[in-house]
């Protein structure tokens, strides 16, 4: 473990406050040879903002400039800033830094290369999203909009609202160990989106792309990907849906 001689002069005042957070960051860095360790930093609760993500940021500015993160909306909308805290899969710009523990636990999310810090590589995630055609497929001519009723519309909810950022893919084992086959929660959510809507008219050869036991059942059903998804999404009941749409064609 290693802790940074370098802290700013408000955090030396704040070392002996109740206000006081330690914020134990995962260090990698491809440049240097050697293994993984932990930095700590002290940050003052009283001087910087709510979140997680703005005590990162703040140690960014005041305390060490080489430390890496991915971040961007601060809104809990990109998905960019998705990282372990304390053993759960969540956004950092989501997470409160008031908590009952004077240390908080930063690692990149689980089972994933990383590129640096907590920087994890997501280039097999995305080209697994382009794997399922993520958009409108309509054969139609018609020059208009595509209209939905009410009810077809809501059957979207709970779908349209996830924000890729593969929390729920790197809490699954089985993505973990499979994550060159299994698609994985977060990718099967997105292939349900457009199964669920009424608009799209390629039902039947996304549902081929599916196939398989490795793309689509190796699911086992044990719902860290529910559990841990920032946004409160259910990607177990859309695969659920999934592999019964597949099983009565």
């Amino acid at each position: 473990m290693k802790l940074l001689k370098k802290i700013s002069f408000q955090t030396r005042q704040a070392i002996n406050s109740t206000d006081l957070k330690f914020i134990r960051v995962y260090r990698w860095s491809p440049s240097h040879q050697e293994k993984p360790y932990f930095s700590v930093y002290p940050v003052d609760q009283k001087s910087c903002g709510p979140m997680v993500l703005d005590a990162l940021i703040k140690i960014k500015d005041e305390q060490d400039s080489c430390i890496a993160f991915r971040r961007s909306c601060r809104e809990g909308i990109c998905g960019s800033c998705s990282m372990n805290i304390n053993g759960i899969n969540t956004l950092a710009c989501l997470h409160p830094l008031k908590t009952n523990f004077n240390t908080i636990t930063i690692y990149p999310l689980p089972h994933m290369y990383i590129l640096k810090d907590l920087v994890p590589d997501l280039s097999n995630f995305y080209a697994q999203y382009k794997y399922i055609k993520p958009w409108l497929i309509n054969r139609t001519q018609q020059k208009k909009e595509h209209l939905q009723s009410e009810k077809d519309r809501a059957e979207l909810n709970g779908i349209y609202e996830c924000i890729l950022c593969a929390c729920c893919s790197a809490s699954c084992p089985s993505y973990w160990w499979n994550n060159d086959k299994y698609l994985g929660p977060a990718i099967l959510l997105q292939a349900y989106r457009w199964l669920a809507d009424s608009r799209d008219a390629d039902t039947g050869n996304r549902l081929q792309l599916l196939k398989g036991k490795s793309k689509l059942f190796k699911c086992h059903t044990i719902m860290n990907c529910s559990r841990t998804c920032p946004k409160s999404l259910n990607p177990g009941k859309a695969i659920a849906s999934i592999k019964h749409n597949i099983n009565n064609k």
